[in-house]
C-alpha cells in the first residue's frame, strides 16, 4: 500500500486516478480544518431557496473543489448584525468576508446596474436575467461595483403583485398600497396609479399585518420566505417578456480578504464566479418559482395573468419612467441609452440560446 507521502505526491502530478481509488483518503482530505473559513451574511431566512438552492449549493462545491482548504459559513436573516442596506459596505468594509445583498436597497448608488430594473425591460425567466446581468455587468460595471469583489451579479424572474384585492386591469392598481425592492420598481408602481412603499423584504409580513401596505411585489421564490400566501389572496403575473420588473442582486466579497488568499484558492473562487454562478442561480429561482407557484395556486389562493393587450397598456403606462431615468443619467453624464441597448441586447442573447 502507497505511503501518504506517495499518494500526495501521484496526485500533485495530476493522477487523479489515484485519489478516485483511494475514497478514504479523499475523505480525510476533505474532513481537515479548512486554511481559509469565510463568513458569507445576506438578509434572508435560511430557509428561503436563495439560500438551499444557490447560496449553500454553492460553498459547498468551492468547499468541495478546494479540497477543504475553503469554508464558507452562512449567517441568514441578518445574524451578524445591521440592517440590508448596510450588507453591501459590510462587504466592502471587511464586516462580513462575502454578501449576498440587493444593490437598490441603496437607491442611486449603482445607477448603471439600475438599467436591469428599468420597467418592461428584463425577460420573464431568471436563468435569461442573470447570465444577461452578469455579462453586462463584466462589460460595464467594473468601476461602479470597484469597491468589493463581485462574484456575481444576476436578476431574478419577473417579479408578481401580490396583493390583498384582485388585479386584473390597469384601473386595479390605483391607491393600492404595494411594497417595492428599488427606486426604479417604485418609480413605476407610481405611473401605474399605486402608493409605492420601499422597504426590506423582512418587514413585509409585518407591514402586511398592520396594514401599512395592501402588497408586495417579489418573485415568487421570496413568497414562502415571508408567508405572502398566507396574507395575501391574489397574485398578478404579466403574460411573456419583457416583463413588469426585476431586481438585481450581488454576490460580493472583500475585496483584500480575496486578494490576500494563494493564486490556487483565487483560482476556485474563480471557477465559481462570473456566469458559472449566474447559471446556477438563474436555475435555482426558475426552478423554486415554478415550484411556489404551483403550491400557491394549489392552496387556493387566485393567480391572475394579465393578457398581452393589457400589459402593453402597462407598459404605455410606465414608459415615462424610463424617460425620466435617461434623463437622470445625462444629468450625472452616463450614457443611458448606450446602457439601455447593452441590456437588451444581452438579454436578447441569452433568450435565443
Amino acid at each position: 500500500m502507497p505511503s501518504r507521502r506517495r499518494i500526495i505526491g501521484l496526485a500533485g502530478r495530476g493522477l487523479a486516478g489515484a485519489l478516485l481509488a483511494s475514497p478514504a483518503v479523499l475523505r480525510a482530505r476533505l474532513a481537515r480544518a479548512a486554511e481559509v473559513t469565510l463568513r458569507l451574511h445576506h438578509f434572508l431566512p435560511p430557509t428561503t431557496s436563495g439560500q438551499v438552492g444557490f447560496l449553500a449549493p454553492w460553498a459547498k462545491k468551492i468547499e468541495a473543489e478546494s479540497e477543504g482548504r475553503i469554508r464558507i459559513d452562512i449567517f441568514p436573516s441578518m445574524q451578524l448584525g445591521g440592517k440590508p442596506p448596510q450588507l453591501y459596505d459590510q462587504a466592502r468594509d471587511g464586516v462580513a468576508d462575502l454578501v449576498w445583498t440587493l444593490p437598490g436597497y441603496t437607491a442611486g448608488r449603482f445607477p448603471i446596474l439600475e438599467t436591469f430594473e428599468l420597467p418592461f425591460i428584463a425577460d420573464k425567466r431568471a436563468r435569461v436575467n442573470a447570465l444577461a446581468v452578469q455579462d453586462f455587468a463584466d462589460a460595464h460595471l467594473g468601476a461602479e461595483l470597484g469597491e468589493v469583489k463581485p462574484l456575481c451579479v444576476w436578476a431574478h424572474d419577473g417579479g408578481v403583485i401580490h396583493s390583498s384585492r384582485q388585479v386584473a386591469k390597469l384601473e386595479d392598481m390605483k391607491g393600492l398600497k404595494l411594497r417595492f425592492p428599488s427606486r426604479l420598481s417604485g418609480e413605476a408602481l407610481k405611473a401605474l396609479g399605486a402608493q409605492a412603499i420601499g422597504m426590506p423584504v423582512p418587514q413585509v409580513p409585518e407591514a402586511l399585518s398592520q396594514r401599512v401596505i395592501d402588497g408586495a411585489v417579489v418573485p415568487w421564490e421570496v413568497v414562502p420566505a415571508v408567508k405572502l400566501q398566507e396574507l395575501v389572496k391574489f397574485h398578478t403575473e404579466f403574460a411573456g417578456s419583457p416583463t413588469f420588473y426585476v431586481a438585481t442582486f450581488v454576490l460580493a466579497m472583500n475585496r483584500a480578504r480575496y486578494d490576500g488568499l494563494p493564486a490556487e484558492l483565487k483560482a476556485v473562487i474563480d471557477a465559481n464566479s462570473g456566469l458559472a454562478a449566474a447559471a446556477m442561480a438563474g436555475r435555482s429561482w426558475d426552478a423554486a418559482s415554478a415550484e411556489v407557484r404551483e403550491r400557491v395556486g394549489t392552496r387556493g389562493n387566485t393567480i391572475t395573468t394579465l393578457p398581452p393587450e393589457e400589459v402593453a397598456r402597462w407598459r404605455a403606462a410606465t414608459e415615462p419612467v424610463v424617460s425620466a431615468w435617461l434623463a437622470q443619467m445625462a444629468a450625472r453624464g452616463l450614457d443611458g441609452q448606450r446602457y439601455l441597448a447593452a441590456a437588451r441586447a444581452a438579454i436578447a442573447k441569452y433568450a435565443a440560446a
